[in-house]
């Protein structure tokens, strides 16, 4: 187990690592393939979890063989996502960890989102001043599971790869971690968030 004083700095996902947003997540990406003909089911969505939006999004139309301008479908998946921030929560203990922290040690959020959606997300579970810098999708060309997030956080903190620990509840992001060197933590190996087709 990787002790805190060993550590340079702490890296923590946004989406279902800090705020429970997946659900929320997902019925937003049900408003936008339904409506252009696309399959996506909820295993296929978590599997994804980290992947940009555009990029999520060119992958199913180019399955499908559906044209459709990727960017303008970006923005209705993100407005779909926005209209529900008032019902996310936090997920607590991880949150705790981010408070505790706060000021003590440098820490950061690596997210496959946008940097505005991201920002949006902090301000609502009372995060929005914690981190000393958001390393988003815009941020970097290559995406978890490329460890370039991970590693662009790090460098701006001034920390050693080595000596991170990430936080994150997706394969993709472990994987990134895991090339990028780093130590990390699943979050679901403590919280789980609801499956929207058991709602």
């Amino acid at each position: 187990m990787w002790h805190l004083q060993a550590a340079d700095a702490i890296l923590f996902d946004c989406d279902g690592t800090l705020a429970d947003t997946m659900p929320a997540h997902y019925r937003a990406w049900l408003t936008v393939t339904r409506a252009h003909g696309m399959a996506f089911d909820e295993d296929r969505f978590y599997a994804l979890g980290g992947r940009p939006t555009r990029d999520i999004i060119a992958t199913l139309a180019r399955e499908a063989g559906v044209t459709l301008d990727v960017e303008h479908a970006a923005e209705e998946k993100e407005r779909a996502f926005l209209d529900q921030l008032a019902r996310i929560e936090a997920i607590g203990p991880v949150v705790d960890v981010v408070r505790r922290l706060r000021g003590r040690m440098p820490i950061a959020v690596v997210t496959g989102g946008y940097q505005q959606v991201c920002r949006k997300i902090l301000a609502h579970i009372g995060l929005a001043d914690a981190f000393d810098t958001i390393v988003a999708s815009e941020d970097t060309e290559r995406h978890k599971p490329e460890p370039e997030p991970f590693l662009e956080a790090a460098r701006r903190l001034g920390a050693r790869p080595e000596r991170c620990v990430v936080w994150e509840d997706s394969d993709l992001g472990l994987e990134a971690a895991r090339r990028g060197g780093m130590s990390w933590i699943d979050v679901r190996s403590f919280h789980l968030p609801a499956r929207v087709g058991d709602a």
